[in-house]
């Protein structure tokens, strides 16, 4: 994905406010579970943690994720709150292609390199977001407890330098790559593109606004 402006290699350390924010967030579902038992019977746990995490992270949507990704990532979220007391948010989800294009040409020209910039983005066509099986994840407690749970649900963390993103991977865990680029590195680390996949893209970059 496309978070590198703070230190990548690692979570970063939990804020002062996040124990706060994750305790208020539990007592809001607490209070919410009667409604939601009988709004959703037999899932109130699920319901009520849903209400009380959009009222934690209202900008987060959901939409775009496929079926399974998304109920995967629900159903970790609620265990994680409820068990565990520990919120797990979404940054990012779904990209259409567009999006994802941006992301990766602005990524190139940040760092004037397709390989450099394949650390940190893929094009669309490679991208797992586009695809709706991605998920970028707050805050970084929440990563750790991802980590550590995800499994069960089918969600991975694939990158060593992106502690924020996670995959749906039914087949079992992954490879773990040291970057979104890793697949297209030879073993020597050399790109396996070829020349005149790197000028196209630099071409589009100079020509975009």
């Amino acid at each position: 994905m496309h978070e590198h402006d703070t230190d990548r290699a690692a979570a970063e350390p939990p804020r002062r406010r996040d124990p706060v924010y994750a305790a208020a967030t539990r007592m809001l579902a607490f209070a919410l579970a009667p409604v939601a038992a009988l709004a959703t019977p037999g899932r109130a746990r699920h319901t009520a943690c849903r209400w009380a995490l959009a009222a934690r992270f209202p900008a987060e949507c959901l939409d775009g994720l496929t079926p399974d990704t998304r109920a995967a990532f629900e159903a970790a979220r609620t265990r994680a709150l409820w068990e565990h007391g520990v919120l797990l948010g979404l940054t990012s989800g779904y990209r259409d292609r567009a999006t994802q294009t941006a992301i990766y040409l602005a990524e190139v020209r940040r760092w004037g390199s397709v390989a450099e910039a394949r650390r940190w983005a893929l094009p669309p066509e490679e991208s797992r977001h586009v695809a709706g099986t991605a998920i970028d994840v707050r805050p970084t407690e929440g990563a750790r407890w991802l980590e550590r749970h995800g499994a069960l649900h089918s969600l991975y963390r694939v990158y060593d330098n992106e502690w924020w993103h996670f995959e749906y991977r039914p087949g079992g865990r992954p490879p773990r790559l040291p970057d979104p680029g890793a697949a297209t590195r030879g073993a020597r680390g050399r790109p396996l593109f070829r020349r005149a996949e790197t000028m196209a893209v630099l071409d589009l970059t100079c020509s975009a606004p």
